[in-house]
């Protein structure tokens, strides 16, 4: 199944890597955008399937992503490098952990998928 993924992430490098990765398991990329604001935006504005969410975007968090997320239905999983205690235990959603291969991101995907 195709989708498309709205990328939030605040490294250049780890979006380009993460876009990179989507399009080999045949997915389309939205984004990628860098900032809590952008990323409202793109929601607001851009058809998208599934979310991306890097936890920290150059110090501010993405709950208001995640919320907006949320309120529209929208299924995301988060991709960070502090791991689920870095989203709170009241947080159930599937955390991608940085660094992260091909593998892990189908296999997160999928599981997000499935939940929905």
């Amino acid at each position: 199944m195709t989708m498309r993924v709205l990328v939030v992430e605040d490294e250049p490098i780890v979006a380009m890597l993460l876009e990179d990765y989507l399009i080999e398991l045949g997915h389309h990329v939205v984004g990628p955008v860098s900032t809590v604001s952008d990323a409202l935006a793109r929601i607001a504005g851009d058809p998208f399937d599934f979310a991306v969410l890097d936890v920290n975007l150059g110090g501010e968090r993405s709950d208001a992503v995640a919320a907006a997320l949320d309120a529209i239905g929208r299924p995301y999983i988060f991709a960070t490098g502090y791991g689920r205690q870095g989203l709170g235990d009241e947080n159930e959603r599937i955390v991608l952990q940085k660094p992260y291969r091909l593998e892990q991101i189908a296999d997160a995907l999928a599981r997000a998928i499935a939940a929905e």
